[in-house]
């Protein structure tokens, strides 16, 4: 049964933590992009949708591949922080 748990618990990390990280991820990239690459709003947006298609993937792999599903939980909430904490040096919140 705890093995079952801990399946569970990566299948859960894998979908949901993947989708909060890769959207943590797309916004402070699409944030970050016209300031820095000097590209339109609209062309950072879809570098970094797309891209985010790839962190997620990536993100759904290492959730399985790392030690624990608590590591797996603790990676992904310090990506998903680290990519937040950009957001507000960017506007996006007051």
């Amino acid at each position: 049964a705890r093995y079952r748990w801990a399946v569970a618990s990566r299948v859960l990390a894998a979908l949901l933590g993947g989708y909060v990280l890769a959207a943590a991820f797309g916004a402070a990239l699409a944030r970050c992009l016209p300031l820095l690459a000097g590209v339109t709003p609209a062309q950072g947006v879809l570098v970094a949708t797309l891209l985010s298609f790839v962190i997620h993937t990536v993100a759904a792999l290492w959730v399985f591949c790392a030690r624990s599903a608590w590591a797996a939980w603790a990676g992904l909430a310090a990506a998903t922080l680290a990519c937040a904490v950009v957001l507000p040096a960017t506007g996006m919140w007051p």
